[in-house]
């Protein structure tokens, strides 16, 4: 009976999270809404029909079955058109997060629709959040006055490493308290102790076991000068959050300044608290130990969402227009392309919804590559980011020449790229961080199953559609996790794609 319950809450929480009603869910399974009800109070049996329509709708396995989710595309293909780019993943979690630091109404607009916010939402719903969805992109959040974690959606959690970001605010409500370990992409040890190194400094003491983070508030949170031991996004935005309601000012040297953490600042901003050199690696916040507005804030831009365009846009030497690009965090990226010989014309600058974010338009044309002289590898914010470095890799197997690609962060993901032999790529693994590209590639079909990490899945289903023929790439969870309809966009610009 308890089972019963557990899965009912658990189907309560996925409706919640996509903003359907009772209702609609209803209609979708061919029954009725007091049916429904039962379902979600554990109060009706569930056949394996059933559990297997629910996780058809939801996108998401309720009990064991074989079927995953499949791109089959066709190529080659030239794009033509114009796509915009979606708004920002990482700044969407982030700031989902942080609305736990405010015991006011948070509403969030221009929220994607992809599983790592769902996954959020899910865990959020189940420690005692009200949230709904007011509009198409529009969220909002009501903090619980007291928060439990008994019911604690565990599955959502491990399958996100974002929900680590939850140990920060936790931390002003609850004295002690256990989450599972940190999922998301596989890309080796991803290390989380430069969250707790931080955290230490202000009053917390966080152990571990096997599946659990343990993390307990000694006495009293207390403002500290803290030195980032690396400067990594989630590990900076932890210490930003912690920060965030501690009375006094902490300062924070060698934070990262990526595009999410000046997003949580100026949301944080809003909020009531004071944050000094944003866009800087030294930070200093002064607390506000209560927070309680009604405040909606608009998420920007994704750049890692406008790179993928551009990447397509170079793959099929195709001419496209790539609209709402943040391009303070695509200034490297774009320059390394301009010396490799990529053509492209960038509009004038105008601000994001948020008010902060430039944006512009980028225009593609048809180029001829070659490879840089030196190698290609990734450096915090104002450097080429990490999370853009993998569609070097495809980029490079089209460029003439000889390219060495250095992914000094993760010592897994690299690996990752050698996938891109199987479409006739000639990639050479020197090192877990290390790959050499001798191009130009003229790449062939094939069926591959999508690596367990985001973007080396979405290089190769970007090489795919270079390649003549017919193409699979199976199990794109991973691609999903962070891409929103990537399929039916690419679609929109000429590719040839279905899922099955």
């Amino acid at each position: 009976m308890a089972d019963i319950k557990k899965l009912g809450h658990f189907i309560a929480g996925l409706r919640a999270s996509r903003g359907m009603t009772q209702d609609e869910l209803a209609r979708a399974l061919h029954t009725t809404q007091s049916a429904v009800a039962r379902i979600e109070a554990g109060k009706q049996n569930l056949s394996a029909e059933t559990l297997v329509k629910i996780s058809g709708i939801f996108n998401r396995e309720l009990i064991a079955t074989p079927k995953s989710i499949n791109f089959k595309i066709e190529g080659p293909t030239t794009l033509s058109g114009s796509v915009t780019t979606n708004s920002s993943k990482n700044g969407a979690v982030f700031l989902l997060c942080a609305s736990l630091l405010n015991e006011g109404k948070t509403t969030l607009h221009d929220v994607p629709k992809i599983e790592e916010v769902n996954r959020i939402i899910e865990v959020l719903i189940s420690i005692g959040a009200k949230i709904k969805w007011i509009a198409p992109r529009s969220v909002e959040i009501v903090p619980p006055k007291k928060i439990d974690l008994k019911n604690l959606n565990v599955e959502s959690a491990i399958k996100t490493r974002s929900a680590i970001l939850l140990i920060a605010p936790l931390i002003h409500k609850l004295k002690s308290f256990k989450l599972p370990h940190a999922g998301g992409c596989r890309l080796g040890k991803r290390t989380v102790r430069p969250h707790f190194y931080a955290l230490q400094n202000l009053g917390v003491d966080i152990e571990t076991d096997s599946k659990n983070y343990k993390i307990t508030v000694k006495n009293k949170l207390t403002p500290a000068n803290i030195v980032m031991y690396e400067t990594g996004d989630t590990a900076t935005g932890s210490a930003i959050m912690a920060a965030a309601r501690i009375n006094g000012t902490t300062a924070i040297t060698f934070a990262s300044s990526n595009y999410q953490v000046q997003e949580l600042c100026w949301f944080l901003e809003k909020c009531g608290v004071r944050i000094e050199g944003i866009g800087t690696h030294n930070l200093t916040i002064h607390g506000n130990p209560e927070i309680k507005k009604n405040i909606e804030y608009y998420i920007s831009e994704d750049p890692i969402d406008s790179m993928l365009y551009i990447t397509a846009a170079v793959l099929t030497s195709s001419s496209i227009e790539i609209k709402r690009c943040p391009i303070d965090f695509l200034g490297v990226e774009l320059l390394k392309l301009e010396k490799m010989g990529f053509k492209f014309k960038v509009s004038k600058t105008y601000k994001a919804k948020n008010g902060y974010t430039n944006l512009v338009d980028i225009k593609t044309y048809p180029s001829k590559l070659r490879a840089p002289d030196d190698k290609i590898h990734p450096l915090p914010y104002p450097g080429l980011n990490i999370d853009n470095l993998p569609f070097f890799v495809p980029i490079a197997c089209i460029a003439e020449g000889t390219t060495l690609i250095h992914d000094w962060i993760y010592e897994n993901r690299a690996i990752h790229y050698t996938e891109l032999s199987k479409l006739r790529a000639e990639i050479n693994l020197i090192d877990p961080h290390r790959v050499q590209i001798i191009g130009p590639t003229k790449f062939k079909p094939a069926e591959i199953v999508a690596p367990p990490a985001l973007r080396p899945a979405a290089i190769i289903l970007l090489a795919m559609l270079a390649a003549p023929g017919t193409s699979i790439l199976r199990d794109v969870y991973s691609i999903n996790r962070g891409y929103e309809d990537i399929h039916k966009k690419l679609n929109s610009l000429g590719a040839k794609i279905k899922l099955f």
